[in-house]
């Protein structure tokens, strides 16, 4: 982590806390340890800290710490060890809408378009759907799911049990008036005893009509919901309609209306999508994630992974695990920074593949990812939902 001081006089009398990891030895390591620094000695310090194997988790205000209890360090000249202890971090989630609408009482929605997001020649069937949510009190915030109970009965005669989808819109919808949600839909396909079974909410969804009602449930999760810090960085992976929160995040980030709307949120980190499909004509929301990337191309990067269309260094097909090992040492030099978050979505198939790229991306810098992956999870900054 590099702190910049060049802008800043040296007569500068502001001290920080320093929150720092991985000094000392045995259990020690992984406990924090904070110091007070002047910050005519913070470059300095943090050089020192990091010359010892600790790393700096993050840079506080003197002003903005809170006592707790002391903890042994190392002796270091620049350095001060204190009572002090981070604050726990600002999520900004704790208003988090949770369970508004349960399966015995679901909120009755109305199908406002429901439209192709597939190209020609494309693999499959992927619909964007939209729901007015007007006359209810159904709120969401980016990275939560709902349930939709889909009409009919099972084959005993039951209703059918309600299936959850990742939201595909921000909290204020696709047109910004704060009265509807998205779903990403795939028809769910597949093949028993020689006939072809379809999935009974992804089709009931793909072929609802405008104007249609239906019952929804939620939201719920608090998994994927996007940092509230406006300069944390996002590493996105995802593959098919895995890409819905991601859609969120993007939107939030780069939409000029959606930056219009939120002027408390105006991110300034980096976020970087890793996207997989099939074909090119599979891609969702392509244009749209071209768009960010030419408008804000220092903060933002896309990369994709055709699996039909493009090959890998070992000639086979081209997989957004091989992605992830291409760019391992970028993607670990982000993951150092602890404002670095990692959101991983799409079908479960794809968490093995990233699992061994990231084990084998951590092997190069000398890392275990086996250790590091629950360090990462403990601190709230490795966000998985797949299915």
């Amino acid at each position: 982590m590099r702190v910049t001081t060049a802008s800043y006089r040296q007569s500068d009398t502001r001290t920080f806390t320093l929150v720092v990891v991985g000094l000392g030895i045995g259990k020690q390591r992984q406990a924090e340890k904070h110091f007070i620094v002047p910050f005519s000695q913070l470059q300095a310090s943090i050089r020192l800290i990091t010359s010892k194997g600790g790393k700096i988790k993050a840079v506080i205000p003197y002003s903005e710490a809170t006592p707790a209890t002391t903890s042994n360090v190392p002796s270091a000249s620049v350095t001060t060890p204190v009572n002090q202890s981070a604050p726990p971090a600002k999520s900004g989630h704790a208003d988090v809408p949770v369970n508004l609408y349960k399966p015995k009482d679901p909120f009755i929605g109305t199908v406002l378009e429901n439209y192709s997001l597939l190209a020609p020649g494309a693999i499959g069937r992927v619909n964007h759907i939209i729901f007015d949510l007007s006359g209810g009190n159904l709120r969401y915030v980016e990275g939560q799911s709902i349930g939709i109970i889909p009409d009919g009965t099972d084959a005993s005669g039951k209703p059918h049990k309600l299936r959850l989808y990742s939201i595909a819109s921000t909290r204020h919808g696709d047109d910004l008036k704060d009265n509807t949600i998205s779903l990403c839909v795939r028809q769910l396909q597949y093949e028993k005893d020689g006939e072809t079974i379809n999935g009974v909410c992804s089709t009931f969804l793909c072929d609802i009509k405008p104007g249609a009602k239906i019952k929804i449930t939620g939201p719920v999760g608090k998994e994927m919901l996007l940092p509230a810090d406006e300069t944390a960085n996002v590493i996105m992976l995802a593959t098919g309609t895995g890409i819905a929160p991601m859609r969120t995040y993007l939107r939030r980030m780069f939409e000029p209306g959606e930056r219009a709307k939120n002027p408390e949120y105006q991110f300034r980190g980096k976020a970087w999508l890793f996207m997989g499909a099939p074909t090119t004509a599979n891609l969702l929301y392509d244009d749209d994630f071209n768009r960010y990337q030419s408008e804000f191309p220092d903060n933002f990067r896309y990369t994709k992974a055709i699996s039909r269309e493009q090959t890998n260094p070992s000639g086979g097909r081209m997989y957004i695990q091989d992605r992830v090992t291409e760019y391992a040492q970028e993607i670990f030099r982000m993951i150092e920074d602890p404002k670095t978050h990692v959101y991983m979505c799409g079908l479960r198939g794809m968490e093995p593949g990233i699992d061994k790229a990231m084990t084998e991306a951590a092997a190069t810098k000398g890392l275990d990812w086996s250790e590091l992956r629950p360090q990462l999870k403990k601190a709230e900054r490795w966000h998985v939902e797949t299915y």
